[in-house]
């Protein structure tokens, strides 16, 4: 179970996370979607303490964070039990495939150079990389990044994944490979937050869907009911200008 609490952020005196309050049960995969400067992005990296909150609680599977009075040991332990995708990948440039998968399993979790090389390998293997985890960054493509850097969130074994626009970054051809491959993390079990613009995509993984405008949750509910009977009129206004029924569908 995933609790947030009154989680409030703001830049420059403009709120962007008006007290927000979302529970999030195990296995659920949470599309987050809305305008431009609505906050999705930062109610990731607040949730995973990369941006600092002004108020606000985080619970993750019993561990419970008051954002105003953290611990570093708390900030510690809520960053091992998430792990997020970010739009640019974020690989170490100068490391291979195998040693960035590996990286956070020998630094945060403190496990055998072995051990951490048999599970990095593994989760390669899932991601269909096995074949390059001697190559670096630049050797490969931007969905083939994409995929070390998912490999490299599993690895971690976070009770929450967070995604934030993960193939916004990506030339349209390779946007199906990294589909394909959270597709196949949500249908693992896992739990996950997924901020994307990929409509079709949401409709078909997702069990949940938020509409954040202003900083506020002001549409929750099923695929189906947010996209096809949307209660707020700013939802409404959204879906209809985005037209996502003419993008490629997605198969799953």
């Amino acid at each position: 179970m995933i609790e947030i609490k009154n989680l409030s952020k703001t830049f420059k005196k403009n709120m962007v996370l008006d007290h927000i309050d979302l529970t999030i049960k195990k296995g659920d995969v949470v599309a987050v979607i809305g305008p431009s400067g609505a906050g999705k992005s930062t109610l990731l990296r607040c949730i995973n303490l990369l941006e600092e909150a002004e108020e606000g609680t985080i619970t993750i599977d019993g561990l419970r964070v008051d954002v105003k009075k953290k611990t570093k040991q708390e900030l510690i332990s809520l960053r091992q039990n998430t792990a997020m995708v970010f739009q640019q990948f974020n690989l170490f440039r100068r490391k291979t495939a195998l040693e960035n998968v590996m990286e956070g399993l020998v630094v945060v979790k403190k496990l055998a150079k072995n051990e951490a090389e048999e599970m990095a390998k593994f989760q390669l293997q899932k991601v269909g990389l096995i074949k390059q985890i001697d190559y670096y960054p630049k050797q490969l493509s931007g969905g083939q990044q994409q995929r070390v850097a998912i490999a490299r969130a599993l690895a971690m074994n976070p009770k929450l994944l967070l995604f934030d626009e993960p193939t916004s970054a990506l030339d349209p051809e390779l946007v199906g490979e990294v589909l394909d491959t959270i597709k196949e993390t949500a249908l693992e079990g896992n739990t996950m937050i997924l901020v994307s613009h990929e409509m079709n995509f949401v409709k078909k993984v997702a069990n949940r869907v938020l509409f954040l405008y202003n900083g506020k949750i002001i549409e929750d509910g099923t695929p189906k009911e947010v996209f096809e009977n949307p209660k707020n009129t700013r939802t409404k206004e959204f879906l209809s200008k985005i037209a996502y029924s003419t993008e490629p569908e997605y198969q799953i």
